[in-house]
């Protein structure tokens, strides 16, 4: 982590030091994105269940560098959602039950980006573009609807609040390609494809059956993006 960040700054200075932009320095957008959102579990007994729609909504500043480098940061408000099924034990009235926990997650971040965006020479009015970088999210937001089953009955909560139980801080490899097309100048519309890929764990506390056992699993998404820049 710390070396990708290294390498990444290194490269930004050398590039900003060795080259002037012929491009407008900077430029300002918004962008909207639905997504399909998954967890990789990394615990023993947690099952990924299939992906989830969500969405996302933000804005984005570009630092151009050189004529085909940028620097792409901003803020994204992200709805992130996933399933997951995991072994569950409850406690209630004196009874304890043991089953299946069906919990899908709703969690709200917002990210903040930082990416490397290289873009191709324009053919017409059309450039293609490429970027890699890290994002920092940070929760505002999680709930989730269970879906409880054991001893052959089941037990559903809608909405339930679980921000104690997620971590404040989800780090990712954001990876992603796409198109502009130019209006005028430095206003255009663009589109693309995001895979941001979640690298640290986002569940806290262990498991109910077996304590002795931490939950753990990252959160990914692949987001379908189109925006403007001015």
């Amino acid at each position: 982590m710390k070396k990708a960040i290294a390498i990444l700054i290194i490269f930004v200075c050398i590039v900003t030091t060795s080259a002037y932009s012929q491009h407008k320095p900077f430029v300002f957008g918004f962008k909207i994105a639905p997504n399909l959102g998954w967890f990789k579990a990394n615990t023993d007994g947690y099952e990924n269940v299939g992906t989830t729609p969500g969405f996302a909504w933000g804005f984005i500043a570009e630092f151009h560098l050189m004529e085909h480098y940028a620097i792409g940061t901003g803020f994204n408000v992200l709805y992130l959602n996933a399933k997951l099924n995991y072994p569950y034990r409850q406690i209630a009235g004196g009874d304890t039950m043991t089953g299946v926990m069906e919990r899908k997650y709703h969690l709200k971040y917002i990210e903040v980006p930082l990416v490397l965006k290289m873009e191709t020479r324009v053919f017409g009015k059309f450039k293609f573009f490429g970027q890699i970088g890290l994002g920092t999210s940070f929760l505002i937001d999680a709930k989730a609807d269970d879906v409880f089953i054991y001893e052959g009955n089941t037990s559903k909560e809608d909405k339930v609040n679980i921000y104690d139980d997620i971590r404040f801080i989800r780090e990712s490899l954001i990876l992603g390609i796409g198109a502009e097309f130019i209006i005028e100048g430095s206003t255009l519309v663009f589109a693309g494809v995001n895979f941001d890929n979640g690298f640290t764990n986002i569940l806290k506390g262990n498991n109910t059956v077996d304590p002795s056992i931490s939950q753990r699993a990252n959160a990914n998404f692949i987001e379908f993006q189109i925006g403007m820049l001015f």
